[in-house]
């Protein structure tokens, strides 16, 4: 059975997927209708060339006809420049929730970062989703852009509730990383372990020179080599003074008797 946290990480990954879906389905849907915006254009100018009278009924409309393309000066422009702008923020997006390169997005776009939570991935879903649904689309990109628009609510409710860990949480990384430190260090051999133990008893280890060790510290305790490496280092060790106990009653200077 997984610990409440597998199921955390489960969930959220779950999620992650569902919104990498949602926004490569509004990223379909978007060049499909750019597309058609082009033909739509396309084909309102070949009918101002051809019939006068085509071409008054479908400029007499709002949109041009089969077309998200406002008539109004420039509409062209502004529409293709919307869903442009519409394809690189779903771009971003995707790499975001993918996790390449976050090195970038950890300097240059910090808000899709690994530093902050999903409520910002979720506020940037539910306002392409409603850019796009706030228009007369097909049902393609009325679906696509009404699931990336419920997946950015979800995303939402769960950056509020995990806050800035939300991202830690579901990263694979970290779960390997929390993995490892549980984990306890794996066992040694016996045999190894044996060699470990009674090595420096029964084996002499022999610095540069050639002299064993317990040669060359004879005579020095463990203060003595401490007061030296300080020595080198240019610290001074000062011995404490000598004092007795305040129970214990101090020596007498002691009289000498003249006879």
């Amino acid at each position: 059975m997984l610990p409440p946290r597998g199921y955390v990480f489960i969930g959220l990954n779950i999620v992650r997927i569902l919104s990498i879906l949602a926004c490569l389905l509004v990223l379909a849907s978007s060049i499909v209708t750019m597309v058609e915006d082009v033909e739509a254009v396309s084909t309102l100018i070949d009918a101002e060339k051809t019939n006068s009278t085509l071409a008054n009924n479908l400029l007499d409309c709002d949109y041009v006809a089969y077309s998200t393309v406002p008539n109004e000066p420039a509409g062209e422009f502004w529409a293709v420049l919307n869903l442009l702008l519409i394809i690189f923020q779903i771009l971003a997006l995707i790499l975001s929730e993918i996790g390449w390169p976050m090195e970038f997005f950890n300097r240059y776009f910090p808000v899709l970062g690994s530093d902050f939570g999903l409520g910002p991935l979720g506020v940037i879903q539910c306002l392409i989703g409603a850019a796009i649904l706030s228009h007369h689309v097909d049902d393609f990109a009325l679906v696509s852009a009404f699931f990336l628009f419920s997946l950015g609510c979800l995303n939402i409710v769960l950056g509020l509730i995990f806050k800035e860990k939300g991202k830690t949480k579901r990263s694979v990384t970290s779960w390997r990383d929390h993995a490892k430190s549980v984990l306890p260090p794996p066992v040694q051999r016996a045999a190894s372990s044996a060699s470990t133990l009674w090595g420096p008893t029964f084996s002499e280890k022999k610095n540069g020179s050639g002299k064993n060790l317990g040669e060359r510290f004879a005579g020095y305790g463990f203060g003595r080599q401490g007061e030296k490496e300080a020595g080198k280092k240019g610290f001074l060790i000062s011995k404490p003074v000598e004092a007795l106990p305040r129970y214990v009653p101090r020596a007498r200077a002691s009289i000498p008797l003249s006879l």
